[in-house]
């Protein structure tokens, strides 16, 4: 059977060795690669690879087990011929650098590398069944075949338009599947593409053969799973093409992690798996694929594991491994580093199971059994411990009395607390605002750097509240400056949480990141995993700055309105001030004057000055009338007169 097939750079690496399950490896957070021996539990063999830190492990798969040649052996009479067992050896690991090593168990050193097929990182690699061959997929699209004899690529073809993170090779070694956007199923003798299926919208971690059939039969069936997805879809590669959907799924808890299945050899042969989930559960499955199935099926047992504390805390489960005997399943638990592997006989009657474990205790018995080089005296209370200076001499040497000041003063330093030490701070800031000389800013900025580091270590809020309050930007430089590089990754990462609270944080908070960006540039182009560290921040600032332009808009158009509604409302008040008099002078007058004065003023009478103004003017028209035949006549000389001035004019 073949082993899991190599699973996401988010998720660590973690896989049984096929057939007798000797061996599980392990790729931890540090980069370095464990094989544990899970009959004696213990750690069999530890390699580090060279980049390590900067190329860690992406994807494990162990190899098909062969026979390993155990140094010089007599050679045995056909009546001694005994069969030598097969077991587990060659290892192979995907790195994010593009290179592929292969790690061999039975010399406990690497057999070989593998490089010069990717120009991305490897997310997955698989074994062929029979012949010395590997596949590997990588985030160049690419998927190589490697010649392990020649430890050269034998061929390499563009599978998908996105990264190829999952592969796996039918048992029969004639068929490959791969996964990008769209699953594949590629033709190994040709290269070429046999069948497409699309139904998933995130990335495949997951692809595995369950049937073994040949592929004209109706009969052959695999699996695969995906990231964020909390269903195994199983897939039929059927005679008339006709398989553009998944017929039967599989329900799960969460996105799968590690997967191990029992093949079937026939239609009446049931498909046993066992999936790991990312939330540390175990379901077990077990159903007779042939044809669809329209309702997804829900796992027939499923396992957590939690420790014996009052207050149980679940245990996440690394792997599981399905044995010839349907009751026992092997699994590894606990953490990456230190990992438990234990044999459970489970009474799959029951629909879910907990298994309640004490790690500490497992983890402190394996822990004694490494033995320690460092030896503690053994000390009574009768002993006397010697002093300095001449043997067998038991007084004290009596230091002068500076020197008992200076350890006084160091005891009191190193028993003070850290409220005391925030106190002192203060003290000396205000003491240094008030006239300190000009050359003893630098203890206090040494203070803030030391404190900056304690709190970002010990994730004390109350100390890194007091750090980050200063808003002078000569001692913000000054700290930054003096941080240890280790503390810097660190320091952005509280820096972005901060940010994303409230505005008023944001600014002070935008000081200190541009500080580390002007003083640890350098350091931080170094890192190799920096884009994934600092992702959070990049989205932050281009979401803040997006908004920022339609803020601006907005911000100019209310302005403008407000200035608008601003001047109107200051003329309204201008004219209501106008129509109001602010001084009103009354004379003292006779009643001739109040007489005359109350002519003038516009009163009723005002309308009979119209009427009298109309009917003098009806009288002057009438005049004009009886006077109309001598007018007539005067208009006629002047018109005359006119002409002749005309005329007078143009002969001129």
């Amino acid at each position: 059977m073949a082993a899991d097939s190599g699973s996401t750079s988010l998720q660590l690496p973690c896989v049984f060795s096929p057939k007798s399950r000797q061996y599980l490896a392990l790729c931890a957070q540090d980069g370095r690669l464990r094989i544990w021996n899970t009959d004696s539990k213990t750690l069999h063999q530890e390699y580090v690879p060279s980049a390590h830190l900067s190329a860690t492990c992406s994807c494990i798969s162990w190899g098909p087990c062969r026979t390993v040649k155990e140094g010089p052996q007599r050679k045995k009479r056909k009546s001694e011929a005994v069969q030598v067992e097969e077991k587990a050896d060659l290892l192979a690991m995907g790195t994010a650098a593009g290179t592929v090593l292969i790690y061999s168990t039975a010399k406990g050193a690497l057999h070989c590398t593998l490089d010069g097929g990717h120009s991305g990182g490897v997310n997955c690699v698989q074994w062929h069944p029979e012949d010395s061959l590997l596949y590997s997929g990588s985030d160049d699209t690419n998927i190589v075949e490697w010649d392990l004899q020649t430890g050269k690529t034998r061929s390499k073809w563009k599978a998908d338009r996105a990264a190829v993170t999952s592969l796996c090779v039918s048992p029969d070694g004639k068929l490959l599947l791969s996964a990008g956007q769209v699953i594949k199923m590629w033709d190994l003798d040709t290269k070429e593409v046999y069948r497409k299926f699309t139904g998933h919208s995130t990335a495949v971690t997951t692809l595995r053969f369950a049937t073994t059939r040949p592929p004209d039969s109706n009969g052959l069936y695999f699996l695969s799973g995906a990231a964020h997805d909390r269903l195994l879809s199983v897939w039929q590669v059927r005679e008339d093409g006709k398989d553009k959907n998944s017929v039967v799924s599989f329900t799960l808890t969460d996105e799968p992690q590690h997967i191990d299945l029992v093949t079937s050899n026939s239609k009446e042969e049931a498909v046993r798996l066992a999936v790991v989930c990312k939330d540390g559960q175990l379901h077990l499955f077990e159903h007779f694929l042939n044809g669809p199935c329209k309702k997804p099926l829900s796992p027939s047992c499923t396992v957590q594991m939690s420790d014996t504390k009052d207050s149980p805390v679940p245990i996440p489960l690394l792997a599981a491994a399905l044995t010839a005997d349907t009751r026992t399943v092997l699994l590894a638990y606990g953490n990456h580093l230190q990992p438990v592997m234990e044999k459970v006989e489970l009474n799959t009657a029951e629909r879910h199971i907990c298994l309640t474990r004490d790690v500490q205790t497992s983890l402190s018995l394996s822990m004694e059994t490494a033995v320690s080089k460092v030896k503690t005296p053994i000390v009574n209370a009768k002993t006397k411990v010697l002093a300095p200076g001449l043997p067998g001499h038991q007084a004290p040497v009596k230091g002068t009395a500076q020197a008992s000041e200076k350890r006084k003063k160091d005891t009191e330093s190193k028993e003070m607390s850290i409220a005391e030490r925030l106190g002192e701070i203060d003290l000396s800031t205000v003491s240094s605002e008030k006239g300190a000389p000009k050359g003893k800013p630098s203890l206090q900025t040494d203070n803030f750097a030391v404190l900056l580091v304690q709190g970002l270590e010990s994730n004390d809020t109350n100390i890194l509240n007091k750090v980050f309050q200063t808003r002078k930007d000569m001692v913000i430089k000054k700290t930054v400056a003096r941080l240890p590089l280790p503390a810097v990754l660190p320091l952005v990462e509280e820096v972005t949480k901060r940010l994303q609270g409230h505005p008023f944080t944001a600014v002070l908070m935008v000081r200190w990141l541009k500080a580390v960006l002007m003083h640890h540039t350098s350091y931080l182009a170094s890192l190799p995993d920096l884009v994934t560290q600092l992702g959070v921040l990049y989205h932050m600032i281009e979401s803040r700055v997006k908004m920022f332009h339609k803020l601006t808009k907005l911000h100019g158009k209310l302005y403008l309105l407000m200035t608008q509604v601003a001047t109107s409302d200051s003329s309204n008040t201008i004219t209501d001030v106008d129509h109001a008099a602010k001084l009103v002078y009354e004379e003292e007058s006779s009643d001739e004057d109040e007489a005359s004065g109350d002519e003038g003023l516009p009163d009723e009478d005002s309308d009979n000055w119209e009427e009298e103004e109309t009917m003098e003017e009806d009288k002057k028209d009438d005049e004009e009338e009886e006077e109309d035949p001598d007018s007539r006549t005067d208009s006629k000389a002047n018109g005359e007169e006119d002409m002749d001035h005309e005329n007078e004019s143009e002969e001129e």
